[in-house]
């Protein structure tokens, strides 16, 4: 089956890229979770967009990623729990778009949330944060839970 990537797929692909898989593996995963759409003449035309969408957000290349890896080690990142316990347990969790949101506050780079990968954190207190900037850089952030 070919199809076209609308997504990041690990070990797969990137968006815009065209893809031969197994036909059980499209129908049943690729397709339903809308990580791909079927090749088809109009739908190649989409590529280009995806591809320019993609370069636009896209670190672009492995100097900017060290240099990016770089601001963000030297950053203090603080991000505010709408609440917690008296013990700092939180009640619900802090996700990527809180920890992309706080550290364009504190002044670092725009980040793409697909790219932070946040542990469950459920307590307040300093938790470290893995940001894929580039296949070769990894950039580690410690992020301050504080309740509000």
């Amino acid at each position: 089956m070919k199809l076209i990537l609308t997504a990041d797929v690990p070990n797969l692909g990137a968006p815009g890229d065209i893809v031969e898989v197994k036909d059980g593996y499209g129908r049943n995963y690729l397709l339903p979770r809308s990580l791909a759409i079927t090749a088809t003449r109009g739908a190649e035309k989409q590529v280009a967009s995806i591809k320019r969408s993609q370069q636009a957000r896209q670190i672009r290349d492995l100097g900017h990623a060290k240099e990016v890896a770089t601001q963000l080690g030297d950053l203090k990142v603080v991000v505010k729990a709408k609440a917690a316990g008296d013990t700092g347990r939180l009640f619900g969790s802090v996700t990527t778009a809180d920890v992309v949101d706080a550290v364009r506050a504190a002044g670092g780079p725009p980040l793409d949330k697909r790219a932070v990968e946040v542990p469950a954190i459920k307590n307040t207190g300093s938790h470290p944060v893995t940001v894929r900037l580039h296949p070769d850089v990894t950039a580690e952030v410690t992020v301050d839970v504080v309740a509000q």
